[in-house]
């Protein structure tokens, strides 16, 4: 049997311009184990995915902050303390970067997101003062509760499945998937990867974005026909 998949998205299953790879909607459903997203991006962006791969609805978004496992969808993050400190990073003259419809958070449940053109020295300033925390993804500057991690939230998603989280395989890019890379069974960091999540991994790809992701797919299932 292949063994369940944990994924992250973007970097992970696109290509180096943020695509979605298409080559997604030919492996994914047909995997024959669970296969998790794992993303920071707001709660619906997975939730869409999963129903346009033909996946069971079970996701890990927003870093862990919101999970949706066996129907149920759970909050670990706090977004009132995340929007505060973007408030007041905004009104110190910081600029979050998005437009009037900021659909980069409108859709949010736990923590808010500013480009990585932001003031980084202020916005990391106040997220101490408000007790959260901002991560660079590679992709945003993520303020978000302290604690709250994809890894956690893989472990919430398995209490209520027949599966540990050393049963997965986790496939990933960026710093959010560290903790994922810590509690899964077995953890690749594909080659276009930040150093945090090449560290962590067990494993280094020597191909970028969905090749990358698709050459570990295409080994696990050779060790199944084995």
């Amino acid at each position: 049997m292949v063994p369940p998949l944990v994924l992250d998205i973007d970097g992970t299953l696109t290509d180096a311009d943020g695509h979605l790879d298409p080559r997604a909607f030919e492996v994914l459903p047909a995997w024959d184990a669970p296969v998790i997203l794992a993303t920071g991006k707001a709660f619906p962006y997975p939730v869409s995915l999963c129903h346009y791969l033909g996946l069971p609805q079970t996701v890990i978004a927003e870093n862990g902050g919101v999970v949706l496992a066996d129907g149920e969808v759970t909050f670990t993050g706090d977004r009132e303390a995340a929007q505060a400190a973007a408030d007041e990073f905004v009104a110190r003259g910081g600029d979050l970067g998005w437009d009037a419809a900021d659909t980069a958070n409108r859709w949010r449940e736990t923590e808010i997101i500013a480009r990585l053109n932001a003031d980084e020295a202020l916005l990391r300033a106040v997220a101490d003062e408000f007790d959260v925390e901002v991560i660079d993804t590679g992709f945003a500057y993520h303020i978000k509760t302290p604690g709250v991690e994809k890894g956690v939230g893989l472990e919430r998603v398995c209490e209520t499945m027949d599966y540990d989280p050393e049963d997965f395989v986790a496939v990933g890019d960026s710093v959010n998937d560290a903790s994922t890379f810590r509690v899964a069974g077995r953890s690749y960091a594909v080659a276009n990867a930040d150093d945090v999540a090449k560290e962590a991994a067990d494993t280094v790809l020597d191909r970028s974005y969905m090749d990358g992701t698709l050459s570990v797919l295409d080994s696990l299932r050779e060790e199944d026909a084995a």
